[in-house]
């Protein structure tokens, strides 16, 4: 048997400690290393990915996706990534990152976007659910492997998506063509899908506060449409909603644009059916037949 001086047995345990730790790093424990530049992409590629993968998140929990500055470290982090999955034109200093830093591998989910000045196409479950394919295709090229898992819960998401799109329809069937003003005009995508017409009292950006006319123009909308709520986002400041609810005598709720997560031990979907509950409750809608189709007006 073969002994080992203490000197020779201290650096062998210093050697399994740094190799133990190099092996926790994100470079070396076997996962593709995937950087999202904001919440719903880092969902989907969480969820396509499974446990093949760790992903950055670049956006802070609560933060804005728009007006986002990344740190030396997570630009690094974008070179070295197996995949980056963001959306161009939303994040500047994101697109200039992937550009200077060429990951291994892109995904760009601008194209989903297809309303003029409006990026929000993640409010439109059905749009989110064919950028999972997108993942789950890079993600097959660069780990082959594993392509037939990263297909196979890229389609168990679409199934789950299909299925809140399915929860919309059926529980805005009565509210068609009502009106929902909000804020911030983030939810055309959503107002879209189910026949809804978004009034934004601030427009595109949450960030400027709205125009004397603006709020004229969104007080007039509310007392012709008889408006029931006047919608503000989890993230930001309430004040000018309540300041027109209160000078219409009406009420106000709470809609998440889901630029970043609010609430970590909310996903998603949970928050896509947090709001779906919030316009039920808070549009003037028709009730609906047995079937989920709108009641013939009395």
């Amino acid at each position: 048997m073969r002994c080992r001086t203490p000197l020779l047995a201290a650096a062998l345990l210093v050697l399994a400690a740094t190799t133990s730790c190099a092996g926790a790093q994100p470079a070396d424990d076997g996962r593709l290393q995937v950087v999202a530049s904001f919440y719903p992409l880092q969902f989907v590629a969480e969820r396509v990915g499974g446990d093949a993968v760790r992903v950055e998140n670049l956006t802070p929990p609560r933060g804005h996706a728009h007006n986002l500055e990344l740190t030396p470290a997570q630009v690094a982090g974008i070179g070295e990534a197996d995949l980056v999955v963001y959306q161009s034109r939303l994040q500047p200093a994101t697109d200039e990152a992937v550009e200077q830093q060429r990951p291994a591998a892109a995904v760009d989910a601008a194209p989903r976007a297809d309303l003029p000045g409006d990026p929000h196409f993640w409010l439109d479950p059905l749009r989110l659910a064919g950028l999972a394919e997108e993942v789950s295709d890079v993600l097959g090229q660069r780990d082959p492997a594993r392509a037939r898992e990263f297909d196979a819960r890229a389609e168990r998401l679409r199934t789950e998506l299909t299925a809140v799109d399915r929860q919309y329809r059926d529980g805005l069937a009565g509210c068609r063509g009502a009106t929902l003003i909000t804020a911030h005009a983030a939810f055309g995508y959503l107002a879209e899908r189910y026949d809804l017409d978004q009034v934004g009292i601030a427009g595109l950006d949450p960030e400027v506060e709205p125009s004397p006319a603006r709020l004229r123009s969104a007080s007039q909308v509310a007392r012709e449409a008889g408006v029931r709520t006047i919608f503000f986002e989890v993230v930001a400041s309430p004040e000018v909603a309540e300041t027109l609810a209160d000078d219409l005598g009406l009420d106000t709720a709470v809609l998440d644009p889901l630029e970043s997560q609010a609430d970590p031990s909310v996903d998603y979907v949970g928050v896509l059916r947090a709001n779906l509950r919030a316009l039920q409750d808070g549009l003037a809608c028709r009730p609906t037949t047995s079937e989920g189709r709108p009641s013939a007006s009395p």
